[in-house]
């Protein structure tokens, strides 16, 4: 068997995605035996070639009779972005090349590798930039052109090729973390970080001064504003960001998630950040109890991820669409029973989609005549006013803060029981 490799890797991750449908975050275990740059590396190139998927696959075109199996195309996709960004064409090629050779169903193509590869050389490089931006599916583009426009959308699939920085919340004080780790203060307040750093080697990650978490992802918890001594729940607590958030302010904080095996990363980074809350494995709606602020960010599409989740778009088709919106609304209404009078509940989902924001919120507050919308919630540090919805929440784009870098797509809601 031959010994693993960054690329080789990196070609069984896009087997995998492009070919079983499955995410990347349920393959990163296979990495195991590459060294921790190896493995960075693995990722990095798989991400830069789904983001890349659509140029390589014109310019591999031109030069391909037929398409040939799935693993060879993989390989030839992979080389192809990889030469288009500044590879060493030399390594490229030759790695291409005995990864085919290798494979004992399409070693005879092995052949076929070099010759593309070799125009690949000069033609990657000089025509890459030159190709439009690569589109979303069918059958995500096509719901967001519905909901957006079509100019909007072309915005968005320009910050998802772009991909996505390292962002910061801090534990404490974000201007000190920000002078540590020499980021870039944004204007809510999370610190992003520039290149791809290693963060478990970067200053006051074994103290647990900060955790990464999107500019975006940190907002629910800092308008859900929780109290010291207030009891919270966040529902769907894993992975942990926003608990961490919640405990820092010396709240009560349940953290509940139906999956334990999600929840060993909130006990680890709760241990490694020195912040308190109760961990809780349980279905949400099963769970019962009586709160101050509920912070429920519901299961959903993840389709405002896909900047750092390159992979979401090619890994699913959309056909669960329905019943996550089911579940968004049941959750939402056992929330609110879970909620004191005079409580709040913020809802949030990293979805693009308005059927899993606006459109839940809209429905909740038609037939639950014990909830009103806060509108000054979410009049905190850094949130644009322009980026408030019809219905009282706020919407957030990719394509938000484009001299920034952008944003995760999300949207939130702070509700209040009379």
């Amino acid at each position: 068997m031959s010994q693993p490799s960054a690329r080789r890797s990196a070609v069984y991750l896009l087997d995998q995605i492009l070919g079983e449908g499955r995410l990347l975050s349920e393959l990163t275990p296979s990495l195991d035996r590459l060294t921790p740059p190896d493995r960075a590396r693995a990722q990095r190139l798989a991400t830069d070639t789904l983001r890349g998927l659509e140029r390589a696959d014109r310019l591999l075109g031109k030069h391909l009779r037929k398409n040939p199996a799935l693993h060879v195309r993989n390989v030839l996709r992979l080389a192809t972005v990889e030469l288009a960004l500044g590879g060493d064409a030399h390594g490229v090629v030759n790695e291409a090349v005995n990864i085919v050779a290798g494979h004992k169903r399409h070693n005879r193509l092995k052949g076929l590798v070099n010759a593309v590869l070799r125009k690949m050389t000069d033609e990657a490089p000089a025509k890459w930039d030159s190709l439009r931006i690569p589109r979303l599916p069918k059958w995500l583009r096509g719901p967001l052109v519905q909901a957006y426009s079509a100019e909007i959308v072309a915005a968005i699939e320009a910050a998802h090729y772009a991909g996505a920085s390292l962002d910061i919340t801090a534990k404490a004080d974000p201007n000190m973390a920000q002078q540590v780790l020499n980021g870039m203060l944004l204007p809510t307040g999370s610190i992003r970080l520039s290149g791809a750093p290693q963060v478990s080697a970067l200053p006051g990650f074994e103290s647990g001064d900060w955790w990464v978490q999107d500019a975006a992802a940190a907002l629910p918890a800092r308008i859900l504003a929780a109290q010291p001594g207030e009891r919270v729940l966040d529902i769907c607590a894993a992975p942990g960001g926003k608990t961490l958030q919640l405990a820092a302010t010396g709240a009560d904080v349940t953290a509940l998630d139906i999956s334990d095996q999600r929840l060993a990363r909130v006990r680890e980074n709760l241990s490694r950040t020195r912040l308190e809350a109760k961990v809780v494995v349980e279905d949400a709606l099963e769970h019962q109890g009586h709160y101050d602020a509920i912070l429920l960010d519901a299961p959903c599409s993840a389709t405002g991820t896909i900047r750092r989740h390159p992979d979401l778009p090619h890994a699913k088709d959309g056909s669960e669409f329905a019943s996550l919106i089911d579940l968004q609304a049941r959750m939402l209404k056992h929330a609110v029973t879970l909620l004191k009078p005079g409580g709040r509940l913020v809802f949030c989902t990293c979805s693009l989609l308005p059927d899993e924001g606006e459109c839940q919120v809209e429905e909740a507050l038609a037939h639950d005549n014990r909830l009103i919308v806060d509108r000054d919630a979410l009049s905190i540090p850094g949130v644009d006013p322009q980026w408030q919805s019809d219905e009282g929440g706020l919407r957030l784009r990719p394509d938000y803060w484009p001299d920034l870098g952008g944003m995760d797509g999300f949207y939130i809601a702070c509700l209040r029981r009379r």
